[in-house]
């Protein structure tokens, strides 16, 4: 059973590794045309939809991983904390990405939007990189 949940732990971290390209895509995105760039936007808030579900597979099969490993109580704490801060961060940028979305189909200025986008779409990846350093090194806390 466990490496049933460690492959389905796996596969959730394949989910989240769109978090970490996101920021290099909303980059070149502001090169692209009015109609691509909203393409883009709406591909972006169907991927992070999908990288939300990917989290909630992180969320029950590293729940069963703890209960049978032995960590530390800090590093629970910590890649708790940074699951969370993964959760709030891309659930947060759902609402500019419907509106930068929205005002781009009404010739409205979004670079507000964007700008908050691109923001929040370079903490998920910094978030990402420093869990993942947390799981390979769980030893150091």
């Amino acid at each position: 059973m466990d490496r049933v949940v460690f492959f389905l732990h796996m596969i959730g971290t394949l989910a989240l590794g769109f978090y970490l390209v996101l920021p290099f895509i909303l980059g070149q995105a502001e090169k692209l045309s009015v109609s691509a760039r909203e393409g883009t936007l709406n591909a972006v808030g169907g991927l992070n939809r999908f990288a939300q579900y990917g989290l909630v597979l992180q969320l029950l099969s590293g729940g069963y991983l703890l209960s049978d490993g032995d960590y530390s109580v800090a590093w629970m704490v910590v890649v708790v904390v940074l699951l969370l801060a993964l959760f709030a961060i891309g659930g947060m940028m759902g609402k500019p990405l419907r509106l930068a979305s929205a005002g781009m189909r009404e010739n409205r200025d979004v670079s507000a939007e964007t700008s908050k986008i691109r923001m929040m779409s370079f903490l998920l990846m910094i978030v990402l990189i420093v869990m993942v350093f947390f799981m390979v090194y769980r030893r150091l806390i």
